[in-house]
């Protein structure tokens, strides 16, 4: 059984699906740690979901491109006493252009993020979990990391295709101790991702069909992680388009994949 009132650590909780993650488990009685970069947002979240759900928030600002980011944020929570229950992976950007066009410093801050501070994050969290046998992973990864990849933004689909497998595993290493892990996969989904890209201007040309909103996101994955569901891609349209790629022979799928690319992707 949950605790009374779970407590989430969520990253990357300052805007789109991270704070949509904060409101939505507010709202069922959670507990909440937030971390970001952007303090101002993060205490201003906070103090909007204290006055309205008289939820506990802790704000732990940091930044996760730090190698050591992940062992300080466990030790701050281990210094309050605070037992995290679910694990919102959330934190993540793009990096737009082709990949010798970025400074490798550039390469290996989004590496660190996207990739080694969610599986130490995971590793830091997940003994304490399994020991109170009760415990939920939502690894924020994307439909991109389900189809092949593009020029520009050379190692998005690299890093949520990492986060797939990673979550697979870990789910099947887990589940039997209460510990569900899940792979969320969102396809376009209305949030400042696009801005900070500099791409909103080609994906405002998108059909509306093909966007959801963070709270639609955040939603549905709640769902599937309480039903054990391993990985999940929301919307209808967005699992179409997996198990289209997934039929199609590999050349026509990168084929159809970098005609496509060039109406949401920078590659210059």
């Amino acid at each position: 059984m949950p605790p009374s009132r779970p407590l989430s650590l969520i990253t990357g909780a300052s805007a789109g699906i991270g704070a949509a993650f904060a409101r939505d488990l507010a709202a069922r009685g959670h507990d909440l740690v937030l971390t970001a970069r952007r303090v101002d947002r993060l205490e201003t979240l906070a103090e909007e979901l204290r006055q309205q759900y008289r939820s506990q928030v802790t704000v732990l600002p940091c930044d996760l491109a730090d190698p050591a980011a992940p062992e300080q944020l466990s030790h701050a929570l281990t210094q309050r006493e605070l037992h995290v229950d679910w694990l919102i992976n959330n934190a993540g950007y793009g990096v737009p252009g082709t990949f010798e066009a970025s400074e490798w410093k550039t390469h290996a801050d989004f590496i660190q993020v996207l990739i080694t501070a969610p599986a130490e994050l995971a590793w830091r969290l997940l003994p304490g979990m399994r020991q109170r046998g009760y415990g939920r992973i939502v690894n924020v990864a994307s439909l991109a990391g389900h189809v092949p990849g593009s020029a520009g933004h050379t190692l998005y689909a690299a890093s949520k295709a990492y986060l797939i497998k990673f979550s697979q595993s870990l789910a099947l290493e887990n589940r039997h101790l209460g510990v569900n892990v899940c792979a969320l996969c969102p396809g376009f989904t209305r949030s400042e991702f696009h801005d900070v890209t500099g791409t909103r201007d080609l994906v405002n040309k998108m059909p509306s069909y093909m966007w959801q909103t963070a709270e639609d996101v955040v939603r549905e994955s709640y769902a599937a992680v309480e039903r054990g569901e391993i990985v999940h891609v929301t919307g209808r349209f967005n699992r179409f388009i997996k198990s289209l790629v997934k039929l199609m022979p590999d050349r026509m799928a990168l084929w159809l994949s970098a005609r496509e690319s060039k109406r949401y992707r920078h590659a210059d």
